[in-house]
C-alpha cells in the first residue's frame, strides 16, 4: 500500500463538490477505501479546509466533514522542526513547503495536487489525480 499526501485542494474538491474535479477526487477516497493507497493529510491542512468551508457552509458542517475525514485519512503533525525546514526549503509557497517538510518527516514520498508546478522544487513523486488513479486502473 503506497503513502499518498492529499493536497488540500483535493480535499475541498470533495468537501465543496467541485466541478470537474469531484469525480476523481471520489475515486482517491475509493482507494482508500479499497485499502490500495493509505491517505494523510497535514495538520495545518486541517485548518485550511476549516477555513474555507466555514466560509460556504455552516460552520457545524465544517466541523462535521473534517470529523468524518479524519475517519478515513490521518493526520501528520506540524510542529517547529517541519516549520524550519519548510524555511530552508525555498520554495515559494511557505503551505506547500510545510507539506514537502511534513511528508519528508513521515516518509511519504507521494504528494497528490491538481497544482504539480507548485511541488517541482520538492523531491517528492508529483501526481494529478488522474494520473494517481491511473496507476491503480
Amino acid at each position: 500500500m503506497k503513502n499518498i499526501l492529499i493536497d488540500t485542494n483535493i480535499i475541498l474538491d470533495i468537501a465543496l463538490q467541485r466541478d470537474p474535479f469531484f469525480n476523481v477526487a471520489s475515486v482517491i477516497f475509493s482507494l482508500i477505501d479499497k485499502k490500495k493507497i493509505k491517505g494523510y493529510i497535514t495538520a495545518s491542512s486541517v485548518t485550511d479546509i476549516y477555513y474555507v468551508l466555514k466560509k460556504q457552509v455552516r460552520n457545524d458542517i465544517a466541523k462535521d466533514f473534517i470529523a468524518d475525514l479524519i475517519e478515513v485519512i490521518d493526520v501528520i503533525n506540524v510542529d517547529k522542526n517541519i516549520i524550519v525546514e519548510a524555511i530552508l526549503l525555498k520554495m515559494k509557497d511557505f503551505e506547500d513547503a510545510i507539506q514537502v517538510s511534513a511528508a519528508k518527516n513521515n516518509k511519504i514520498r507521494i504528494i497528490v495536487t491538481r497544482n504539480k508546478q507548485d511541488f517541482h522544487d520538492s523531491d517528492l513523486e508529483v501526481y494529478t489525480p488522474e494520473e494517481l488513479v491511473s496507476m491503480f486502473s
